[in-house]
């Protein structure tokens, strides 16, 4: 750009038309305005022109960790906004600028003037609020309900968060680890369930795959070298089973296109998981999915699902309709799995070019249908008034909770249910009674005393299934009951019944409060707050209110309490020995202590596991049992010890969204003389000596110490744990194959 002029400057329409740019730049532009005529309805070349102009004037000298320019980060954003998620030229335009207003002079009035109010709001929804909260994680939470708050006002403003987030994913390599484990943590845990409530499947996919690429690089590199080494096969197995089917709509004269892509690389390693299964056990890897070009509609689904159930065998539990019952994002397509005649199973889905576009666009593909028909539009109108009911709700307290409810309701998979009058309600899996009842309106679930399910009496927390009809009897007062709180999966359920708590609560505190107050003046005592409070702490209450609750419920005796305070007084100390213990510190007294201790040390020298740990005390994660070669990361507890858990440990990825302060990067000794306990699972045929056979096995060749053995026979199967002693992750999987071939074994896998 030739034009030398002042980033604080107001700038005009004038300015940026006569700017001029370099070769690269003009090459970028074109790209850009390629994909916006490509996948866009209309296109305003010359306000993304300027949008481009703009972003790199006012982001002039500025560069991002990798050393690039900045504007290239809201070139790229755009990018994504036009090609992934194709909504219309004014959000690609506001993509461009969308961290002008933030982190230059630019302002709001400034874009307005120049780009027009929708690219001006679209900004000002997306701009993050600063210097809201003290800690960092409770600023990203507060960011994130206003980003749901715009949301509610526009849709496109989380879309260009979702590709904002998306492109920073991509370049995380160039930030240190620890900020690595904490961005990835944060997004596979509210990023990605997001994008899935909004049907952006191939958004939360990558978000999926490049976070769990960081946690767990070398699971990560295992399932991928697995699935390169079988995409040949794979190929050729979709050919031949497709060739019958195409032959068939071939002769029905049928345009369509079938894919058959792996599943993600991050599900299937969920799958290992949950199944405790090794990845060649795996087998739905993949889905074959038929698209129907328009103008095929669904009832054309039904014909192609005909098709390929005449040459293969169903199976019943297998198969989804949500052509006639869309999921809430408005996902559309029929699904099936089905057995080859060689004994092979092969998920099919059928859907029309349209349900495909939403499908991988989800509420993008909704938002760009809305004025074209009724269905697009009020599914769109379904979600936001969802948003707007999640938001309306009574929040807790922490704006962290609010996050870690709306959680709940994400990534859930759903169920239908009825009311009496026939309406569809869908509900998490796993929702009560309660849950629909606090779904249809606060009120009724507050009041509700008994429920009927397709017209029989249940209790009320009985878990629904798809397709009940569901009525709530209800109390003409107030029945709600605290101890609903672990039967309801809804945020709207569980934000109302914490609320009824918390009042409980201040009502029984205050009561408290009144007789501590009345036992100062029998016994002619005096005591300030302040010292009260650091008494309370002591005496092992986690708060003062907490200390007044306890009195107020009879749980704690006021007299010993008012002993105590009375020889605070006459002798400045407690009598028995004070119990303030580290838990006990508030917050900021642990900031200045302990973690602001134990990051200094770990500035000085680099934390290492099992080598020199600079006088700080650790202990291994009971729940993901980290061994050397494993991705870890450190947590420092109240009581100033760090805990080591593996990155990719569900533990870990909490931790690291509500407390990512005290998290602290950490490496493996270079050489390690310790051993690690770990875990194997041994599947095979149950004959007798086989379990000498494998103990042999970790004796003999490996000369390795067993912990402890856990066998299970049925049905001529045989099925171990064994728990032992190992020097590392290479040394735990030198002995899953040496165990493989054990005559009889079947399967051997890392047990977690």
């Amino acid at each position: 750009m030739t034009m030398d002029v002042d980033r604080g400057q107001y700038w005009t329409v004038d300015e940026l038309d006569q700017a001029e740019l370099c070769t690269a730049d003009q090459a970028r532009v074109k790209e850009l305005l390629a994909l916006c005529h490509a996948h866009l309805e209309s296109v305003n070349e010359k306000n993304i022109v300027n949008a481009f102009k703009l972003s790199k004037l006012s982001h002039e000298g500025a560069t991002r960790a990798s050393g690039e320019p900045f504007y290239l980060h809201p070139f790229e954003v755009a990018k994504i906004v036009a090609e992934d998620l194709a909504i219309d030229d004014v959000s690609v335009t506001a993509a461009l600028l969308h961290d002008t207003v933030e982190d230059t002079s630019v302002t709001v009035e400034n874009v307005r003037t120049i780009f027009g109010d929708s690219v001006a709001h679209l900004i000002d929804g997306v701009t993050k609020i600063e210097g809201v909260f003290a800690n960092r994680h409770a600023k990203q939470a507060e960011a994130f309900m206003k980003m749901l708050l715009s949301m509610a006002d526009d849709i496109r403003v989380v879309l260009i968060k979702f590709a904002d987030r998306l492109h920073n994913i991509r370049t995380l390599q160039h930030l240190s680890r620890e900020k690595q484990l904490k961005i990835a943590s944060e997004t596979l845990d509210l990023y990605a369930p997001l994008a899935h409530r909004f049907g952006l499947f191939k958004i939360k996919n990558e978000y999926e795959d490049l976070c769990f690429k960081l946690l767990d690089p070398n699971s990560y590199n295992f399932i991928a070298r697995k699935l390169k080494e079988k995409k040949e096969a794979r190929e050729q197995f979709i050919g031949e089973f497709m060739t019958p089917v195409e032959t068939e709509l071939g002769k029905l004269n049928f345009d369509f296109e079938i894919k058959g892509r792996p599943k993600h690389i991050y599900s299937i390693y969920r799958k290992m998981q949950q199944q405790q299964k090794p990845f060649e056990e795996i087998y739905d890897l993949f889905a074959i999915r038929i698209i129907l070009e328009d103008p095929h509609t669904k009832e054309d689904c039904w014909r192609v699902y005909s098709i390929i159930t005449d040459w293969y065998t169903p199976i019943p539990k297998r198969f989804r309709d949500f052509i006639s019952v869309p999921k809430a994002n408005g996902y559309q397509s029929l699904h099936t799995t089905v057995i080859t005649k060689t004994g092979q199973r092969v998920e099919v889905q059928i859907r029309t070019r349209r349900m495909d576009e939403i499908a991988e666009r989800g509420l993008a593909a909704h938002w760009r249908y809305k004025e074209g028909g009724a269905a697009g539009s009020a599914t769109l109108d379904k979600f936001v008034n969802w948003v707007r009911d999640v938001l309306d709700t009574p929040r807790p307290d922490a704006a962290t909770d609010f996050v870690k409810d709306f959680q709940l309701n994400l990534y859930q998979d759903e169920i239908y249910v009825f009311t009496p009058g026939g309406d569809l309600i869908t509900l998490p899996r796993g929702a009560t009674c309660i849950d629909f009842a606090f779904e249809i309106h606060s009120e009724i679930g507050e009041r509700a005393m008994s429920a009927k399910v397709n017209g029989k009496m249940v209790p009320l927390r009985q878990k629904l299934k798809i397709g009940d009809q569901v009525e709530i009897v209800t109390s003409s007062k107030v029945n709600l009951n605290p101890d609903w709180i672990d039967d309801v999966v809804t945020h709207k359920a569980i934000a109302r019944i914490r609320q009824f708590v918390r009042h409980q609560r201040r009502v029984i505190a205050d009561n408290g409060r009144e007789i501590w107050e009345k036992r100062l003046d029998k016994g002619k005592v005096e005591i300030s707050d302040q010292d009260l409070m650091k008494l309370s702490s002591q005496m092992g209450f986690k708060s003062l209110q907490d200390m007044f609750y306890q009195i107020g419920n009879e749980s704690y005796s006021v007299d010993k309490i008012f002993k105590k305070v009375r020889d605070y007084k006459s002798r400045g100390r407690l009598e028995e020995e004070e119990t303030s213990l580290l838990q006990n510190l508030d917050e900021q007294e642990f900031q200045q202590t302990y973690l602001t201790k134990a990051r200094e040390t770990v500035d000085k020298r680099s934390l290492v596991i099992d080598g020199d740990l600079s006088n700080i005390r650790y202990h291994f994660a009971n729940c993901c049992n980290p061994i050397p070669g494993d991705e870890v990361m450190g947590f420092i507890s109240r009581n100033g010890d760090v805990k080591i858990h593996r990155s990719a440990c569900k533990n870990a990825i909490h931790l690291m969204n509500t407390d990512s302060e005290r998290v602290i990067e950490v490496h493996w000794a270079a050489a390690s003389a310790s051993q690690f306990l770990g875990a194997i699972k041994v599947i095979g045929e149950d004959r007798v000596g086989l379990v000498n056979d494998i103990t042999d096995v970790l004796s003999k060749s490996f000369k390795t110490n067993m912990k402890s053995i856990n066998v299970n026979s049925d049905s001529g199967m045989f099925e171990g744990i064994l728990t032992l002693y190992v020097n590392g992750r290479d040394h735990l999987q030198e002995i899953i194959d040496k165990l493989a071939r054990v005559p009889g074994v079947k399967t051997t896998m890392r047990y977690e």
